[in-house]
């Protein structure tokens, strides 16, 4: 049974962030949200990739596997029922069904982590996405 592990960078630090994903062993951080920019100095997009490149792990940016505007705000409002039916409608969308198949290949032959704000990925789309799509998969949920 593959494994995929999960990690939020809210509250970390770049180097305990880094440093989680290398003592798990992770090769690719698959990037599940739908606007890679942060606050967080070395979070948005090209910081992530070049801090990832330095650390000898891959990285790949999956947008439309992100939550659209109106999840987040059920997100940021702990509306889990608003945000699952949300998200439930973003992954039927053609896009969303290619790019999960991509993932599902990638978590199969790769260690993959899903990457995204959330400390608790049970408040997080990531979860979601790992039960519609890697249901198959053992999780680890990382916390830098």
């Amino acid at each position: 049974m593959p494994t995929v592990w999960t990690i939020g960078y809210e509250q970390a630090s770049m180097p305990a962030f880094l440093a989680s994903l290398q003592a798990a062993g992770v090769e690719l951080v698959a990037d599940v949200r739908a606007v890679a920019a942060s606050r967080r100095p070395g979070f948005s997009i090209s910081a992530l990739a070049a801090n990832l490149t330095e650390a000898e792990i891959g990285y790949r940016h999956f947008r439309v596997l992100g939550t659209p505007p109106a999840g987040r705000a059920a997100a940021r409002a702990l509306n889990l029922p608003v945000l699952k039916q949300i998200y439930a409608g973003q992954l039927e969308l053609p896009e969303a069904m290619v790019a999960s198949a991509e993932l599902a290949d990638l978590v199969h032959e790769r260690r993959v982590a899903l990457l995204c704000y959330e400390r608790d990925p049970a408040c997080c789309h990531r979860t979601l996405l790992r039960e519609a799509v890697l249901a198959d998969c053992e999780v680890v949920d990382l916390y830098p």
